[in-house]
This record gives structure tokens, C-alpha cells and sequence, in this order.
């Protein structure tokens, strides 16, 4: 496997119909918007859904969620003390950070794309790993426009022995969802980093598939099949590990605007998509599942 030579910088443009993309549970689980209407959807989410494609691609994967676990391990930390490379280097005179932070990054991919803290008790090393994948929070183009209904059950869930006739009450509480919205987000793949880690240009790759069929086996009732999409995947890999531009100036380079015509979008399609092209930095665009 050959080390990651070049930088990446990468952008996603998906859409959501009629579906909750990230819901705020300081926010009665409504989706996520900023102080200006807009949409958002927040890095962890992000790196959640990349986390469970790599699980589907067959990728050792340490932050699982419950439903998607592939093993035995309810927590982190059972599957790091499960982890014999990792363990060998966490307790006694063989404890060593560096070496401790090499394992952890051979055993899961996950860590090292986007790092992670080590310290639980009962060993002797505490190691913070940075991790070469950065991913900013998905921004919505436009103000959001978000419906709300009350939902109610059929199923009596409350009878007991003592009082079998007593009915509960029907209401179960709102559902939210955005009737249309076209998020960006950006990312970066820094080198300098990934030497650290050791992750690798297939590493790269498989971020690249994950990102592309980023909500493939990824439905629950705020988000229905078809209810998001990935539409396009702009990829942009310099020839050198500093790279020739910015992050900034690269994602800057992606530009989307409104068609002339469209007063109010209602798909993928009302906008235009223009990339300015930069001196020796070609652009791979992908289309999404």
C-alpha cells in the first residue's frame, strides 16, 4: 500500500426531500439550522455515515454505532481491550504511546482517517490521535423551509394487571422534516498527518466511495429511501503533499448559484455549477449512487 503523497481537497453536493437530515435534540430533534435560516449538518453526523459505508466495504471500523456493530463489543473500550496488538503496548514496562497510537491506527480505519482519544482507566497511557481527514459542517444554499406534524400511535402501551381498561394517551410527539434543501460540505486529506497515521492513498479511495454512496443502507423513518441524495462529488488532488493552493481557495473554487429564472429551488436541478479552474489542479467529479 503506498503512503499518501499528495494533498486532497474534496466537496459534496447532496439534497434533501421531505426528510430529517440531522436532527438537534437541544432543538425538540427539528434539523439543524444557524442563526440565518440555514440548513446544516454537522461534521459528526458526516463522519457517521462515512463510518458505516467503510463498515459495509468490509473496513475494521472502531466507532460503531449499536445497530450497525459487527462484533460482540458494546463500547469502545471493549473493543480496544479486545484489541491484543493494541493492549500490548498499554500496561506495565511495555507501555508506550507511540507505539500504543501505531497499533490503534493499523487495527481501525476509522482512526487513522479521523483520529481519536485514548484514555480509559486502567491503563497506562493516554494518546490523542489527529487524524488526516478534516470534513466542515454541510451548509444549505438557501433558508430551509421546515414542516412539522404531531404523530400519534395505535397500540395501547400502558394497560397494566392492575387497571387493564386504562388507555394511554395517543400522542407520541412531532416529527420534523425539510421539504427541500441542496447542502454543500467540504473536506481535506493533509499528508503530513496521514504520514503520522499511516493512512494511504487506497485509504483515500475508499473515503472517496464512501463519500459517493454516502446514504446507500442508510434509511430510518426521518430519512426514507430517495429522500437523500448525493448528486455530485468534486475531488481535487495536488502534485505535491503541501498542494499547489489552499483548502480555502480550492473549495472556493466551486461556485453554485441560483438559475436566473428560479425564484424559489425546488431541486438539484435550479441551480448552476461552475468550477473555476486553477493553474495546474484538475477537478474529478464524480456523480453520486
Amino acid at each position: 500500500m503506498s503512503t499518501l503523497d499528495r494533498k486532497i481537497d474534496f466537496a459534496v453536493v447532496l439534497s434533501v426531500r421531505n426528510a430529517n437530515p440531522n436532527g438537534d435534540p437541544l432543538n425538540g430533534n427539528r434539523p439543524r439550522q444557524n442563526y440565518d435560516g440555514l440548513g446544516e449538518i454537522s461534521d459528526v453526523c458526516i463522519k457517521r455515515k462515512i463510518r458505516n459505508r467503510l463498515l459495509d466495504m468490509g473496513e475494521s471500523i472502531l466507532v460503531q454505532s449499536d445497530e450497525k456493530r459487527t462484533d460482540a463489543h458494546r463500547s469502545i473500550k471493549d473493543r480496544v481491550d479486545a484489541n491484543e496488538l493494541v493492549q500490548e503496548h498499554a500496561k506495565g514496562k511495555k507501555a508506550n504511546k507511540e507505539l500504543y497510537a501505531d497499533a490503534a491506527c493499523q487495527s481501525w480505519m476509522d482512526v487513522r482517517s479521523f483520529g481519536q482519544v485514548f484514555a480509559f482507566s486502567g491503563t497506562d497511557v493516554s494518546v490523542g490521535i489527529r487524524g488526516p481527514v478534516s470534513i466542515h459542517t454541510a451548509v444549505s444554499l438557501n433558508r430551509i423551509d421546515i414542516t412539522s406534524m404531531q404523530i400519534t400511535k395505535s397500540v395501547n402501551s400502558v394497560t397494566t394487571a392492575k387497571d387493564p381498561d386504562k388507555k394511554g394517551s395517543d400522542t407520541m410527539g412531532m416529527k420534523h422534516r425539510v421539504d427541500f434543501g441542496l447542502y454543500v460540505f467540504y473536506g481535506s486529506i493533509n499528508t503530513q498527518l496521514a504520514e503520522k497515521t499511516g493512512f494511504t492513498y487506497e485509504d483515500a479511495e475508499k473515503i472517496r466511495e464512501s463519500l459517493r454512496t454516502l446514504f446507500e443502507n442508510d434509511t430510518s423513518s426521518a430519512r426514507p429511501d430517495g429522500s437523500m441524495e448525493v448528486h455530485q462529488l468534486y475531488w481535487w488532488e495536488h502534485n505535491s503533499k503541501l498542494g499547489q493552493y489552499s483548502s480555502a481557495k480550492v473549495h472556493r473554487s466551486l461556485q453554485i448559484a441560483l438559475k436566473p429564472d428560479v425564484l424559489e429551488p425546488k431541486s438539484y436541478e435550479d441551480y448552476e455549477y461552475t468550477v473555476v479552474p486553477l493553474e495546474g489542479l484538475a477537478v474529478q467529479q464524480y456523480e453520486g449512487l
